[in-house]
């Protein structure tokens, strides 16, 4: 098959280097830093030429960090998202992480047939794991303390909050986990967390050592950042 891989971060130079290992033909756009096999083809320019005939178009995840523009911090330069579409024919497979409305809008556009990738939840299990490990090694970087006996609240029980909860009590941390909804609060108290409302937080967090944010909206207010001891440690893994 032919692979057309788009823009992204070192995952997506290792993707391209995997599908390249596994025999498919890959062409790469958009990824004139990457560190890539000698047989990957690197392309400066995104033409219909060496776009059209590909089996499948993947893009990155997030597919656009800014609108209208590819993610693509390996490129000499800016790419607009309209040229990978407009590069490709009617009926071509695209593959993208985070879709909007202007891509799915693209894609209608050129009959292009829209995949997002981060739908799937066994990528966005996965992807929490990884998640998690990288938050425990920003703690460990920035923390003078041990993280056993650490008090730690993670706000959120969602994938990530699942993922980071059992990982730090490993470490021995006391470990608080917040929800809204009746069900989470029981299951994190089920799972051995002490379970706190997150629209009732205040007074309570003057008493942990580190806050750990997964929910994708204002949550630390200022009025509740103030509350927070001088030495606490934030770390904001939904932003």
């Amino acid at each position: 098959m032919i692979f057309a891989v788009f823009g992204g971060d070192k995952r997506q130079a290792r993707l391209a280097a995997q599908l390249k290992s596994d025999g498919h033909t890959v062409r790469a756009f958009a990824m004139e830093g990457a560190e890539l096999p000698a047989e990957v083809i690197h392309f400066s320019e995104i033409t219909r030429g060496a776009v059209s005939d590909a089996d499948c178009v993947i893009l990155p995840l997030p597919a656009s960090v800014k609108r209208g523009y590819l993610n693509a911090p390996m490129a000499a330069e800016d790419h607009c998202i309209g040229e990978v579409f407009g590069a490709m024919l009617p009926g071509q497979i695209a593959c993208a992480g985070i879709t909007n409305d202007y891509m799915r809008s693209l894609a209608e556009l050129q009959c292009v047939q829209l995949f997002d990738y981060y739908t799937r939840e066994e990528l966005l299990a996965i992807n929490a794991v990884a998640t998690a490990e990288g938050a425990i090694g920003i703690l460990l970087q920035e923390t003078d303390a041990a993280l056993w006996q650490s008090r730690i609240l993670i706000l959120g029980w969602g994938r990530l909050g699942h993922a980071l909860a059992p990982r730090l009590q490993a470490f021995g941390a006391r470990v608080s986990v917040s929800a809204r909804n009746p069900g989470d609060i029981a299951w994190i108290s089920a799972g051995g967390f002490e379970p706190l409302d997150t629209r009732r937080l205040e007074s309570r967090l003057g008493g942990f050592d580190i806050l750990i944010n997964t929910i994708p909206s204002l949550v630390l207010t200022a009025d509740r950042l103030r509350e927070l001891r001088p030495s606490a440690l934030v770390i904001d893994l939904a932003s």
